[in-house]
């Protein structure tokens, strides 16, 4: 009877303590922050702008200062054909966002013990051992080589694992397998099975000799499973979505969270905004509520809404903690929060790339409103996101458009933000 009664109190416990983690953010008055109230107005009126103008079918903006909410706001339609509003906690498809989720997983895995940055692929996945490179020649001819050596986790969360999206010198190859594109929601085989078949496939680099961006994260949510013994999705809900209170955030729908899902449009050449049709593949909804929810893609397989994941943000922020939940030590963000590749990533806009992050080096280069040391990454339906360590910031912002011609939302938000700094 004790044990029984210990079971059933550690269950309520931990029913308590998800719930409150859910409530852990506070609202601010802007001022609170440093923020001004008028100044954060125009991020209302220009976004409404971008509706009004068909540019933006909706959108949520979240935005964070020392830790509390000074502006959370939907903008335009959840759905306009269906007459549906967008609700702040509509649910995106937040594509390669998933990537600093998943990252952090492998991270937590080496404060753990699981597995060092320098352990080679093959540990955990013996089709890696060894891997080959497609080299063009001079004559334009394709030539297939062995990799120099293994390809290591380390490669793997700066994207210089030579893999990228199939779309390099050997893609007939990888266009005859299957594997190209980053979505997979729809596919019945198991991520774990598409990841073996990969790795007989050519790269397109030697590895740690190029940033290649591409399947290096969808390679690492497997290495996830294989050292933490459990399926990509359980271990990043047991040990990050549900101590975080991030509810919204999964790879496939909920019955009950279907009337939040934000309906994907696209900005074509007439400049204005028109509904993607639902071809079953990309932009689907249905794979995400009735698929056969297999293919835990960490490259590109999350939804979130924008709270949920600035509360992720926030424990980045917070040196790896946020109201009580450890997920990492401090230590372990700054190393994450570093440029780790030099001259190997294109530095041309002055940031360097961490692990799982682009990471602000040269503001002036960039030549947008910013501070050294800011941190972020975005995603292939529009979303995008960042870290200000020394302002305190997080920003958040959702909306789902591909493509995306010609608009500058995102630098729009930046500027907009930044202009309403006022301390």
């Amino acid at each position: 009877m004790k044990r029984k009664s210990w079971s059933i109190s550690f269950v309520v416990l931990f029913f308590f303590a998800s719930q409150l983690a859910a409530q852990h953010w506070q609202q601010a008055s802007p001022e609170e922050v440093g923020l001004s109230s008028e100044r954060l107005q125009q991020i209302s009126q220009v976004f409404q702008r971008y509706i009004s103008d068909k540019q933006l079918a909706g959108a949520v903006i979240f935005v964070a200062r020392h830790g509390k909410i000074a502006y959370h706001e939907a903008f335009g339609m959840r759905d306009i054909e269906n007459g549906s509003a967008m609700p702040k906690d509509g649910i995106f498809r937040i594509a390669s966002q998933s990537k600093a989720l998943v990252s952090t997983a492998a991270m937590i895995l080496q404060e753990r013990g699981a597995l060092l940055l320098s352990d080679p692929v093959s540990k955990f996945i013996p089709e890696f051992a060894k891997t080959t490179v497609a080299t063009t020649k001079d004559d334009g001819s394709v030539e297939i080589v062995p990799a120099k050596r293994e390809i290591t986790v380390h490669d793997l969360l700066t994207h210089t694992s030579g893999a990228s999206y199939g779309n390099g010198p050997a893609k007939d190859q990888w266009a005859a397998a299957g594997i190209q594109g980053w979505y997979f929601a729809d596919r019945e085989e198991p991520i774990a099975d598409t990841i073996k078949r990969l790795a007989a496939l050519p790269f397109d680099t030697q590895p740690g000799e190029r940033f290649v961006y591409g399947y290096s994260t969808d390679i690492l949510g497997v290495v996830v499973e294989r050292a933490s013994g459990q399926p990509l999705d359980v271990f990043l809900r047991e040990n990050i979505f549900t101590p975080l209170g991030m509810n919204d955030t999964q790879f496939y729908l909920q019955k009950d969270q279907i009337e939040r899902f934000v309906t994907v449009y696209s900005l074509g050449e007439s400049g204005t905004i028109e509904r993607t049709p639902d071809s079953g593949t990309m932009v689907s909804q249905g794979a995400y509520v009735q698929g056969p929810r297999k293919s835990f893609s960490g490259g590109a397989g999350l939804l979130s809404t924008a709270k949920d994941y600035a509360t992720f943000l926030q424990m980045m922020l917070n040196g790896g903690e946020f109201h009580g939940q450890r997920i990492l030590s401090r230590k372990t963000v700054e190393l994450m929060t570093v440029d780790h590749l030099g001259q190997v990533y294109n530095r041309s806009n002055g940031t360097g790339f961490g692990l799982g992050f682009w990471v602000l080096e040269d503001l002036g280069a960039r030549k947008t409103l910013g501070t050294v040391g800011e941190f972020g990454w975005g995603g292939a339906y529009h979303t995008t996101y960042w870290v200000d360590p020394q302002e305190q910031l997080v920003v958040s912002y959702m909306t789902q458009l591909i493509p995306a011609r010609g608009i500058r939302d995102h630098e729009m938000v930046r500027t907009l933000v930044y202009q309403a700094i006022v301390d």
